[in-house]
């Protein structure tokens, strides 16, 4: 069975368990999914039927209306560019650095001396916290705030009266390229604009720019443009992978945006693939280690799955999964490394079933490959003939 439009659904850092080398990344015991419901009285029919709990334990549910598996991560890393890059095909033995102690001197100084601005902060913070404590004496002195997640990524804070959003893009992509030059493998410089007044700091999320390193070699995503194939990227898809592959972007800036715009990009006629990110579940909940409100954001994903169920054409395909774990009852602010749920939708399949466990995540990738009659990636076994 073959399908005219393919929609891969990615909800960032929703796991479902450790992964067998977990140890290694100190993460044993490690369960997003499983964590939240163990907190969390959750009402998620919809999530149910296509066996997205089911694949918590591997459960046998002859009543599910989708296939379910679980995939296992192969890439070195636990970061979004490495989940993504296995999801696409792509195999990386290199995981990305991070700097949780704060950035060296020549990193700093560079920035320094490419921009023209002195540089503040230097921390590892996961919430708008830096700018409430900076963003006065940013201001005051026109200086750029820098600081780190715990992924791989160097973020540049500025208030938007003091330093234009443009001229904030201007600066990252300069640092962009310090950075390579510097070989620092940095996976992403984020440029981070706000607004407000003392105490009352705000990011301005629209403004939000990333700017990630290209992957290393072809994925999928450049085959199917390649073989004149819509490959449309939602929220911050087009971002990590610096646009290499995509040939249509949407913005959006929340989980919410993000649905929308794939409700109504399921209207539109095209043949292809539309991938999406939900990047709320690692932003806001996974990282501030917020169990409430990551189980809120499933529950409004479980009402928005019932609306995009209902809109797909019978030569649809939805495949949702995710990139990595971030469960928010562990210690720190971390991602946690993790197998990931793979649910694959279609209105046309007459007896779904549970799934063999995929040994990578690159099986999502190379069964996109198979269905659009485009080069295998170099890693990955489609299980396209499985699905009826």
């Amino acid at each position: 069975m073959k399908f005219k439009r393919i929609f891969l659904l990615v909800l960032d850092s929703l796991g479902v368990g450790e992964a067998v080398d977990a140890i290694n990344f100190k993460d044993n015991g490690a369960n997003t999914l499983g964590h939240i419901l163990e907190s969390n009285d959750l009402f998620i029919p919809n999530l149910k039927k296509i066996g997205f709990i089911d694949t918590l334990n591997m459960s046998e549910n002859d009543e599910v209306e989708a296939y379910y598996t679980i995939a296992k991560p192969t890439n070195a890393g636990k970061d979004s560019l490495n989940g993504h890059y296995e999801i696409v095909g792509l195999k990386n033995d290199f995981p990305f650095r991070t700097f949780n102690d704060g950035f060296t001197y020549d990193i700093l100084s560079g920035i320094e001396e490419v921009t023209g601005r002195s540089v503040i902060g230097n921390s590892c913070c996961q919430d708008d916290k830096i700018i409430q404590e900076l963003g006065e004496r940013q201001v005051n002195y026109g200086s750029l705030i820098i600081y780190t997640s715990a992924d791989s990524d160097l973020q540049v804070a500025a208030h938007e009266d003091c330093i234009p959003i443009s001229t904030l893009h201007e600066y990252c992509e300069k640092i962009r390229e310090l950075t390579i030059k510097l070989n620092c493998n940095i996976a992403r410089i984020i440029a981070r604009p706000f607004t407000g007044n003392p105490g009352k700091y705000k990011f301005v999320n629209s403004g939000r720019k990333d700017f990630a390193v290209k992957p290393p070699r072809k994925t999928i995503l450049n085959s199917l443009v390649e073989n004149n194939y819509n490959v449309i990227g939602i929220g911050k898809i087009n971002d990590i992978f610096d646009g290499d592959g995509i040939n249509k972007t949407i913005k959006a800036s929340n989980n919410n945006e993000v649905i929308n715009k794939l409700i109504d990009i399921i209207d539109k006629n095209f043949t292809g693939l539309c991938m999406v990110n939900l990047s709320d579940f690692d932003s806001l909940y996974g990282h501030r280690r917020d169990v409430l409100g990551y189980g809120q954001a499933i529950e409004e994903l479980d009402v928005d799955l019932a609306i995009i169920l209902n809109k797909l054409d019978l030569d649809d395909l939805l495949i949702i999964t995710a990139d990595h774990g971030n469960d928010p009852t562990f210690n720190g602010n971390d991602h946690t490394r993790e197998n990931v749920p793979v649910i694959i939708y279609s209105r046309n399949f007459k007896e779904p079933c549970r799934l063999p466990v995929f040994e990578t995540f690159a099986n999502i990738g190379a069964t996109i490959a198979d269905n659009f009659d485009i080069d295998a990636p170099e890693i990955g076994t489609s299980i396209l003939d499985e699905l009826n």
